[in-house]
């Protein structure tokens, strides 16, 4: 009885781990107040990333950083938690080192929920992966 419950128990916590691990939270704050919403790497198959946020928070203004390879933002979806989502057509080179412009945010839109963004991979001499993060400045409101 006792390993059946180790196993259940086991079982649960990596589950937790896993869920946990595909979630994205605040997790770095900079000296200017930016938030590190999420990173990842992104490679050259695919064309389209998700950023969630364990809870929903209230950002005025987003942005991109790149690193390792250059890539062009195409646009992005913010979804927000009373339901609401918003297209921005972006269409810029994000070169590395560097950032996308910031994005200012509604006042009504500024509990972010979701970010998904399209992206195309410029291909480099180092077939290397561009590192890219999801910031967000909070409201001071």
């Amino acid at each position: 009885m006792k390993k059946v419950i180790m196993l259940i128990m086991l079982v649960a916590v990596s589950n937790y781990g896993i869920i946990n691990a595909q979630l994205n939270k605040t997790i770095i704050t900079d000296k200017t107040s930016w938030h590190k919403i999420g990173e990842t790497t992104i490679n050259f198959l695919a064309e389209k990333y998700e950023f969630m946020l364990l809870k929903a928070d209230k950002f005025g203004y987003i942005k991109f950083k790149v690193s390792n390879a250059p890539i062009v933002l195409v646009d992005l979806e913010v979804f927000f938690e009373n339901g609401k989502k918003r297209r921005i057509d972006v269409n810029s080179l994000v070169k590395e080192p560097g950032e996308s412009w910031v994005i200012k945010l509604n006042p009504g839109e500024r509990n972010i929920k979701k970010v998904a963004f399209v992206y195309k991979t410029i291909p480099n001499h180092k077939d290397e992966k561009a590192q890219v993060e999801l910031w967000g400045l909070k409201n001071v409101i």
